[in-house]
C-alpha cells in the first residue's frame, strides 16, 4: 500500500527544487545594479584547467554599478579578461593593471522589457514543475487507491497536495514580483 505522507513529502521535495531553481535562475538575470552572481559561470583557464572566477580572484561590489576582480596571481589578467568577454555577461572588462572593473551600464527601457519577459519564462518553467509535481503525485494516489488505500484518505492527501500546490505557486507569484520590482525601479 501506497505511504501517503512520503508521497506528499516527495511532492513538496520537488517542489521546493523549483523554487530553489527559480531564486538561482533569477539571480543570474542582470538587473541594472552590480551583482557578482552574474559572473557565477564564468570559468577562467588557469593554469591548463578549467576553475571558477571566484577560483582566481576575489570578486567584489564596491557600489551599485561596479563589480571589481582582484586577481590573487598577476598572470591571470588577460585569462580572466578574455573569459569575461567570451561569455555571455555582455560586459566589456576595464583593466588598469591592478584591478579588472565591470561597470554596469543602466538599463534601457526597453531592456527592462525584455528582461521582465525573461523572468516570466523562468517563472512559467518553474510553475510547471510545480504542477507536474502536483499532477504525478495525484497519479499516484489514484494507483493507491487501486492497492487498497481508502478514497477518503485519498480525497485527503489530494486536498493537502493542492494547498501545497497554491502554496509553492503563490511564493513562486512572489519571486516574480520581487525581481520585476527590481528590473523596473531606476
Amino acid at each position: 500500500m501506497i505511504d501517503v505522507k512520503a508521497t506528499l513529502a516527495e511532492a513538496e521535495e520537488r517542489m521546493e527544487e523549483a523554487v530553489m531553481f527559480l531564486e538561482e535562475s533569477l539571480a543570474h538575470i542582470r538587473a541594472g545594479k552590480a551583482n557578482v552572481k552574474i559572473l557565477d559561470g564564468i570559468r577562467v583557464d588557469s593554469y591548463g584547467s578549467m576553475v571558477p572566477l571566484n577560483g582566481v580572484a576575489s570578486v567584489t561590489t564596491p557600489d551599485a554599478r561596479t563589480i571589481a576582480i582582484k586577481p590573487w596571481d598577476k598572470t591571470m589578467f588577460k585569462a580572466i579578461e578574455k573569459a569575461i568577454i567570451d561569455s555571455e555577461v555582455g560586459i566589456t572588462p576595464d583593466n588598469n593593471g591592478e584591478i579588472i572593473r565591470l561597470n554596469i551600464p543602466p538599463l534601457t527601457e526597453e531592456r527592462r522589457k525584455q528582461l521582465a519577459k525573461q523572468c516570466n519564462s523562468e517563472v512559467e518553467k518553474a510553475k510547471v514543475s510545480v504542477r507536474n509535481a502536483r499532477r504525478d503525485t495525484n497519479d499516484r494516489l489514484k494507483k493507491g487507491i487501486k492497492d487498497g488505500l481508502s478514497e477518503d484518505l485519498e480525497k485527503d492527501a489530494e486536498n493537502d497536495l493542492q494547498k501545497m500546490h497554491d502554496r509553492y505557486i503563490k511564493k513562486l507569484d512572489e519571486l516574480m514580483a520581487a525581481k520585476e520590482k527590481e528590473i523596473m525601479t531606476v
